[in-house]
Formats: structure tokens, sequence, C-alpha cells
């Protein structure tokens, strides 16, 4: 069985940025987990002392304090301003331009609407700099019934799907008078998503690594289970099962954005030993 990396996968510029930032901080806590992906969390507690708070209100006498690469709330990020604690912002680039787009255009009178997660952090960081309405929708038919005003800025989640951003879109274009639309996915799930259609569509079996609860890796899935239905999301090596490759003649790999190269690495290894051992 041939074994074949899609052409973009892995960590983003975001996350390697962020990743660095905890490195060189050392003995440090973040607010919130920095990146999706357990595994790498633990690295990074275990070599550099870097730990993982799940909010600002469990900070004790910590003296450093990391901005996890989703961001945080406009108020939670006041409120460690103003405290003694040394801020390190590792907040992605390509998420503070939303955050900034919601501030500006609630400001100028304009209603939000955010396609995405309303659960997930980025999320709830970026609607937080909205001054007045802002909604947050996966679907278009969540806006049934909303009373929006004639001027409307649309901005999405950075790793969702461009195709569903589209339709959110020209849903408000029908019906709305001015609509504002900011592309804000990043580049790196543009190419992602891409590549793992392209290799879905040839494989027989696919694996998808990356944490169960990082949406770039979900969103990775679905489109690799749409092509390939032999699709399988795992975190590390040991969720792997030697019976998906039986019979199998191309595995194809990608990685969500939060996936670093040594966990990749461990499957790639783990799955040619199944290879080598039938």
């Amino acid at each position: 069985m041939k074994i074949e990396l899609a052409s973009s996968y892995g960590f983003c510029f975001g996350v390697k940025r962020a990743i660095k930032i905890a490195e060189n901080a050392k003995d440090a806590v973040t607010i919130g987990p920095i990146i999706h992906n357990n595994d790498e969390i633990n690295r990074l507690n275990l070599n550099f002392n870097v730990k993982t708070l799940e909010g600002i209100e469990e900070i004790k006498d910590e003296k450093k304090a990391i901005i996890r690469t989703h961001g945080i709330t406009k108020g939670d990020l006041a409120e460690l301003q103003k405290s003694d604690i040394k801020v390190i912002d590792a907040t992605c680039p390509f998420v503070t331009k939303p955050q900034q787009i919601c501030e500006k255009m609630s400001k100028d009178g304009y209603d939000v609407v955010i396609f995405g997660d309303e659960n997930h952090p980025e999320i709830k960081g970026v609607k937080s700099y909205a001054v007045a309405n802002a909604f947050v929708v996966l679907e278009e038919s969540e806006l049934d019934g909303v009373k929006l005003s004639q001027k409307v800025a649309v901005i999405s989640q950075t790793t969702r799907k461009v195709e569903k951003f589209m339709q959110i879109v020209n849903y408000l274009m029908l019906r709305v008078k001015e609509v504002r639309v900011f592309n804000t996915i990043c580049n790196a799930t543009f190419e992602n998503q891409d590549a793992v259609r392209e290799l879905s569509k040839r494989a027989d079996v696919m694996v998808v690594i990356g944490g169960k609860n990082s949406s770039n890796t979900k969103q990775l899935y679905l489109i690799s289970k749409e092509f390939c239905p032999d699709s399988y999301l795992i975190e590390n090596e040991a969720e792997l099962n030697a019976a998906w490759f039986e019979g199998k003649n191309l595995c194809g790999i990608s990685a969500g954005a939060s996936t670093p190269d040594w966990i990749i690495q461990n499957i790639v290894d783990k799955i040619e030993n199944f290879t080598q051992n039938s």
C-alpha cells in the first residue's frame, strides 16, 4: 500500500508562531489551550513548564500569561492588562483581523453577521469586539426572522468552508440594502482543504490527524469523508487500527493546522509497520 501526504497539511503560520512564543516564554500559563492539540500542549507543559488555564479567573501568582492562538474576549484582555501579570499575545494575526473588523464596522453603525461556531473561542473573542448587534450563524436559515438593519458587515471564522460562507453572503445580499463582505478565512485553510479534497478523490483510505475539538481539522475530515468513505479522524498513533488498511492501495494523510510534524511522522511510521507485517 502506498502512503501519500496531502500537498498542504499541518502547522500553519499562526500555530508555528504561537508555539515558538510559548517555548521562548517558558514558565508561563496560557489562557485556554494555546492550540487545539492535546499532545503538543502536554509537550509544552513537560519541556517548557507552560501550563494551561481554562480562564483568567484561575490565575493566582503566575508572572506571565500567554493569549492563545484563537484570542480571548476583549473584556478578559482588559482585565489581564490591568493586573501585574506580563501579557504575551500569541493571537494569530488572521484572528486579530476579524476582531478589528467587527469592532470598526460595529462602531460605524453596521450589524455584524459572523459565520462560525458560537461556542468556539475564536468566535467568542471576535463577537466581544462588537459594540452593537452581532449575530453568529452556521446556516443562513438561522437569520430567518432576525431583524437586521439595512447595513450589514459579514465576516467568517478563519477555518470555515468558503462555499458555506458564500451561501450566507448571497442570502444577505438578497435581503439587505448594503452588505460589506470581509473574507476572513485564512489562506492555510483554503490550501489544506483543497489538498485534502484532491487526495481523497484518489485514495481508498484517508487518515486525517488533529484534535477532535479543532474546527479546521473537522472541516478537513468532512471534506475527506465526502469523497472517500473510509476516512478516519485521529489524534495520535494509538488510535490507528490495522484493519482500516487491509486490501487498500492508497492511504492518504492530511493533518489540521494544530498538528505538529512529530505526531504525523509517528502515524506514518505505524501505518508502514502495519503494511510491512501484513
